[in-house]
């Protein structure tokens, strides 16, 4: 593979957008974010499974689909949120290959949250792994999404080890400090 391909990867919360925005901006590198196609999978057909398997359960009085119900079910249990990855995985990375190539040989980013947990090491050539302390994580996860603590720590456990992904990772940015000190460490890496 003759084009650079950097995944990003890492827990909820860590900093991928922090970094994948400033490649954007500063490098005027294209982000292929897989949590938009993600979003953009639950359509149609794919929309239809998820009304045949949760009824009305995932849908607000508009009948459209409500996405934090549907988070509720999907980090309760990991036969739900197993039959939603294998509901939206593939469109996903469908999405993500048809991008990259629209930008070859030229540098891409794919921001992906479940690199290694949806099995897509081999759409990258390198992999980054974003890291923080655990409480740093739980604090913004809080902040950001209005969670109660339990659902953040719900949300956080639903994916692989944070310790697993830096172990897997090419290089490890560690989002811990100020900006300043983040995005040196971008600087370095790229």
């Amino acid at each position: 593979m003759n084009q650079r391909i950097i995944g990003i990867t890492g827990g909820i919360a860590t900093g991928k957008t922090t970094v994948s925005d400033y490649l954007h901006l500063n490098y005027q590198l294209p982000i292929l974010d897989a949590d938009i196609y993600a979003r953009q999978a639950l359509t149609n057909d794919r929309l239809a499974r998820l009304q045949d398997r949760y009824g009305k359960l995932v849908f607000n009085e508009q009948g459209e689909l409500d996405r934090r119900k549907l988070g509720a079910i999907i980090f309760e249990s990991v036969i739900e949120r197993q039959w939603l990855e294998q509901l939206i995985h593939p469109y996903v990375k469908t999405c993500l290959l048809e991008k990259a190539n629209l930008y070859a040989p030229a540098t891409v980013v794919m921001v992906i949250p479940l690199l290694f947990e949806a099995k897509m090491q081999d759409l990258v050539t390198e992999i980054w792994a974003i890291a923080c302390e655990r409480q740093q994580q739980l604090q913004r996860l809080v902040s950001r999404n209005h969670l109660t603590l339990p659902e953040a720590e719900q949300r956080i456990s639903s994916q692989m080890a944070l310790s697993e992904k830096m172990e897997l990772a090419d290089v490890v940015i560690f989002n811990s400090g100020d900006l300043e000190d983040l995005f040196h460490q971008v600087d370095q890496a790229l």
